[in-house]
């Protein structure tokens, strides 16, 4: 039981409301530290979450940069690798041409991306510029093997030895090389190499992309006509923005 103050000598009480002052101090002094230590942990909280979010903002990259207008929309007439048109969430159509430098170096990222991307539909159209001699021929190669089966095999055995033939005068004899390591029928393959249903794919596509395109590679996003991303890291935030999954 504990004495009251009718029970205490004057110094007791005195040392009692010293104790008691003391003790309300150190309560004090123990509620506005712990204050501080809450508050500081809220800063520090704070601070983090915003730098992670400014950083996983930077991290994402630019998003494409709509600089045109739009070509036809992709269909069974094109060539489609990666998810089916029913499928697609995102659809890169690339204008191309099989002799061009620039389109060479890009070749690997659009491949890349094919395989990174599981709702990717990639579309390849022919656009042989003039003032290269080969293109266009290159461009029947491919069609005439894809008549086979394996337009995106000769698409890629072109690119891969771009430097071979671009600038050769036996092109052609190259091309022919090219279908019977496909095992392709090589006589079936010359017959549609020349024929009016191929130079009539090839022709489509150029027309249908005329009005926009000006150079090689030249890319459409879900449609959109984009500039050109600047390395690989670009190109795959562009189409990772754009609902592309891996």
């Amino acid at each position: 039981m504990e004495p009251t103050d009718q029970n205490l000598s004057k110094k007791e009480r005195h040392e009692l409301r010293r104790q008691e002052k003391l003790a309300a101090r150190e309560s004090n002094e123990k509620k506005t530290k712990t204050t501080r230590i809450l508050l500081w942990s809220f800063i520090v909280v704070f601070v983090a979450g915003t730098i992670g979010l400014i950083i996983m903002q930077s991290s994402k990259g630019p998003a494409a940069k709509f600089i045109g207008g739009t070509v036809k929309a992709s269909d069974e007439s094109d060539w489609i690798k990666g998810a089916p048109l029913k499928e697609a969430k995102v659809t890169l159509i690339e204008y191309s041409d099989f002799q061009c430098p620039a389109c060479g170096a890009y070749y690997p990222m659009v491949k890349q991306l094919g395989q990174e991307f599981k709702n990717l539909t990639i579309v390849y159209r022919h656009f042989p510029l003039p003032q290269h001699g080969n293109a266009k021929i290159a461009a029947q190669a491919a069609e005439a093997a894809g008549q086979q089966g394996k337009f995106w095999e000769m698409h890629n055995m072109l690119f891969d030895n771009q430097n071979t033939w671009s600038s050769s005068n036996f092109a052609v004899e190259t091309f022919n090389a090219y279908a019977q390591t496909l095992g392709l029928d090589i006589d079936k393959f010359k017959a549609d190499f020349n024929s009016e249903k191929t130079k009539t794919k090839i022709s489509a596509d150029y027309e249908s992309g005329s009005s926009e395109v000006d150079g090689t590679p030249t890319f459409f996003l879900n449609n959109k006509k984009i500039q050109n991303p600047q390395n690989y890291a670009e190109f795959r935030n562009i189409i990772q923005q754009a609902g592309g999954t891996l």
